[in-house]
């Protein structure tokens, strides 16, 4: 299993423009880059409602690159609903390029002409393909590469969101390994670098900090005639311990609606193992018969909970309240922290028990990509208790822990 290290994203507003109509997200497993148009507020609008709408998570349900074009075109309602009600943002749209990691393999999805690269063994390859005036130009031969790149219309794009009620999305999967470099960009660098310089400057060091301000000073050197957006990932192994035996989920409650969806990490299996309120064994049984059951009980996740006489008590009486009392509501403001089928970190909405005829009380808010292994075992339990905690405060953990800050 890979995960996204070194993850930078940098934004520059360049040397011809005086607003920035960019904007970008890059949280493991979902990283975006969206260019608006349209007036300097409208297109800033709408490239931050494409990324707002990735920011709320990529629900489970289908493959990655299905997920990723379900998003788009989400984006592309929100974009085109507003456009339509506020007349000085009529016309309003962006651009998209949407990446989200996936085990060995990254899915992309694409509208308009900010790009994706791979770079690998000093070599850069381009993972998408523009959707422009200029490029299909190019595809019919009626222009070459060096004409495009000096055509007075290379700006024109054929696809965006926002201008029509639908969008046609381009989607792909790449197998991705160790040490791969991942781009993500607007055309305000693509447009004033050549590839072949974008490899010299990732070529030239290993810190992605420095590689993103590299690319981003060569572009204004160049006259930064766009506003510049880089997003930067590298590629690495993670450790695969917790794959063995799946973590159970831990409940935490989400205070704050507003706060942006927490990615949070999974309990490891090599700890005390807990089910909502209720203390597991703190080791495994000695017997094959408990060993398989415990096993059995973890991939179960939370229906083990349901099992419990007590538990199931407590699920009915909350049901008769959210039913009889009007709290639905409130429970869409409550989140509790697990694991999906593939063991990833998993942030689902509502309260952890499964009632009888199949009713969950739960659904899949947001999907990490975090496996288990990497929360450190002197921080398990600051990660891993009952302690109900804003959505807020979940969030700053967990990026925390993304960003390597959280160790022994």
């Amino acid at each position: 299993m890979l995960r996204a290290a070194d993850t930078v994203a940098q934004t520059d507003t360049g040397r011809q423009r005086r607003d920035n109509e960019d904007s970008a997200y890059a949280r493991a497993p979902v990283f975006v880059v969206a260019d608006g148009m349209g007036g300097a507020q409208a297109g800033e609008v709408a490239s931050k409602i494409a990324v707002e709408v990735f920011e709320q998570g990529v629900p489970d349900g289908g493959s990655p690159e299905e997920r990723l074009a379900d998003r788009a075109r989400e984006a592309n309602k929100r974009i085109h609903n507003l456009s339509k009600t506020q007349h000085e943002r009529a016309g309003m749209g962006t651009t998209l390029t949407a990446a989200y990691l996936e085990d060995s393999e990254l899915a992309i999805a694409h509208v308009g002409d900010s790009r994706a690269y791979l770079f690998r063994d000093g070599e850069l390859k381009m993972l998408t393909q523009d959707h422009s005036l200029v490029a299909e130009l190019v595809q019919r031969g009626k222009l070459t590469e060096e004409q495009a790149a000096e055509h007075p219309q290379r700006s024109i794009i054929t696809r965006a969101l926002g201008p029509e009620p639908t969008v046609e999305v381009d989607t792909v999967t790449y197998p991705v390994r160790a040490g791969d470099v991942l781009l993500l960009c607007s055309d305000g660098l693509t447009s004033m670098i050549s590839d072949e310089q974008v490899a010299s400057v990732l070529s030239s060091t290993n810190d992605l900090n420095a590689a993103a301000q590299a690319l981003i000073d060569e572009a204004n050197a160049a006259g930064g005639r766009d506003n510049i957006t880089v997003v930067l990932f590298r590629l690495e192994e993670a450790d695969a311990e917790a794959s063995v035996d799946q973590p159970t989920m831990v409940a935490l409650a989400a205070t704050d609606p507003s706060a942006a969806p927490a990615p949070v990490v999974p309990k490891p299996s090599a700890g005390p193992a807990r089910t909502g309120r209720g203390a597991r064994p703190a080791r495994l049984a000695r017997t094959q018969g408990r060993r398989r059951a415990e096993r059995q009980a973890r991939r179960r996740g939370w229906r083990a909970r349901s099992a419990k006489p007590v538990a199931a008590v407590i699920a009915i009486v909350l049901v008769l309240f959210l039913v009889g009392g009007g709290g639905y509501l409130a429970t869409r403001q409550l989140f509790f922290i697990g694991t999906n089928s593939q063991g990833i970190v998993t942030v689902y909405r509502g309260l952890p028990y499964d009632l009888p005829f199949g009713i969950k009380l739960y659904e899949s808010f947001y999907v990490s990509g975090v496996p288990g292994s990497l929360v450190p075992p002197d921080r398990r339990k600051s990660f891993f208790n009952d302690d109900l905690r804003s959505q807020t405060s979940a969030d700053e953990l967990v990026h925390d822990l993304e960003l390597g800050k959280v160790s022994q």
